[in-house]
């Protein structure tokens, strides 16, 4: 087997989340918040299966929001005024850190793209449906064409075939 033929290291969207989320969290934690959230980007962006691409480009604003509010609850725990010591936290983790979000963010929706990103979006527009991808709604379905029953034998039973004649003269 070559080295070419060995597989890589590729993770799922909820690994690569993972990751970036404690990256991002050790991140403020130590004195390096921004250039550790951009690395977590990178890294996952990287790692991460190609069919999960679509899911994880759209976590980083959410990630860096709560590893943010995590570690600004746990230093105002603490203070005299737990309020005022997390809002004043918050606002200044957050706006430190707002250039290195939107640049994080975009280098993984740049590596995204190139690794396929498109072809994922192509995918779930066509999985939506060919109306709503062109703009043009979908009609509804009527009552009876969109009606699921439950699994057999979930509630009741179900009869097959035709009721005999003894149950007919009934």
């Amino acid at each position: 087997m070559t080295s070419t033929d060995q597989a890589r290291l590729k993770l799922t969207a909820r690994g690569a989340v993972s990751l970036l989320f404690a990256v991002t969290l050790l991140g403020q934690i130590l004195p390096l918040s921004g250039p550790a959230f951009v690395a977590g980007c990178v890294v996952a962006a990287l790692l991460v299966q190609p069919r999960d691409l679509l899911p994880l480009v759209v976590t980083p604003p959410l990630i860096f929001f709560g590893a943010t509010v995590l570690v600004e609850v746990v230093r105002s725990i603490g203070s005299a005024s737990m309020l005022q010591t997390l809002g004043l936290g918050l606002f200044t983790a957050l706006s430190s850190g707002a250039p290195w979000l939107f640049g994080g963010s975009a280098l993984m929706l740049g590596i995204a793209w190139r690794r396929g990103l498109r072809d994922n979006v192509r995918d779930l527009r066509h999985d939506l449906g060919s109306g709503v991808a062109a703009g043009v709604p979908r009609q509804r379905a009527s009552v009876e064409t969109a009606f699921a029953p439950e699994p057999e034998g979930y509630f009741e039973p179900r009869v097959y075939g035709k009721a005999s004649t003894s149950e007919q003269g009934d």
